[in-house]
């Protein structure tokens, strides 16, 4: 027996995948309006105030929490207000991850890769330890995913679960690119 898998996104539910969109694409593939665009954008700076600390996130933009709250809101009045490119590289800086340049990037089909140089901590661990966060990281993903899909439906709380557990995937397979590099050039 077969059956679709949804999203709810408030009110609405759409087909996962959506139309015009490759399994496992971005909301930015041929076929979605840019309201899909603004509003995966909007998540991913929701996420970055978020990792930062709303408070941190004030002092280090120098802007208001009710600001930043807009910059990220999915209120029709706010539609078109986004985050300064320069308030992102700021709270980025203060973030653990890049998301919404992560998120452009995804949208633009372009895989980012950190190679540490700004990095004032040395990187601890190799391979091995890497090969055994991955597979722990990616045992974490599946037990979301089938918690996610018993009702086939994927709400937004499940989804931000899943982009959670996503992300910190790609941090660990991101480590284990450096640490191979690293051992690749001794």
């Amino acid at each position: 027996m077969a059956f679709q898998l949804s999203i709810e996104y408030g009110k609405y539910l759409y087909p996962f995948p959506r139309r015009g969109q490759a399994r496992g694409g971005s909301a930015g593939n041929k076929g979605n309006k840019m309201a899909d665009i603004g509003a995966y954008l909007k998540k991913h700076t929701e996420a970055l105030v978020k990792d930062v600390g709303i408070e941190a996130a004030c002092e280090i933009t120098g802007k208001s929490k009710a600001t930043l709250g807009r910059y990220y809101s999915d209120n029709a009045e706010h539609a078109d207000r986004f985050m300064p490119v320069d308030a992102v590289a700021r709270l980025e800086n203060a973030a653990t991850y890049a998301h919404v340049t992560t998120a452009l990037a995804d949208l633009q089909n372009i895989t980012l890769s950190y190679d540490g140089r700004n990095s004032e901590s040395p990187r601890t661990g190799g391979v091995n330890s890497d090969v055994i966060a991955l597979s722990q990281r990616f045992a974490m993903l599946m037990t979301e995913y089938q918690s996610a899909i018993e009702d086939g439906i994927i709400t937004v709380n499940e989804a931000k679960r899943l982009l959670k557990e996503t992300s910190m995937l790609q941090q660990v397979l991101i480590e284990m690119k450096l640490h191979l590099e690293e051992e690749s050039v001794s």
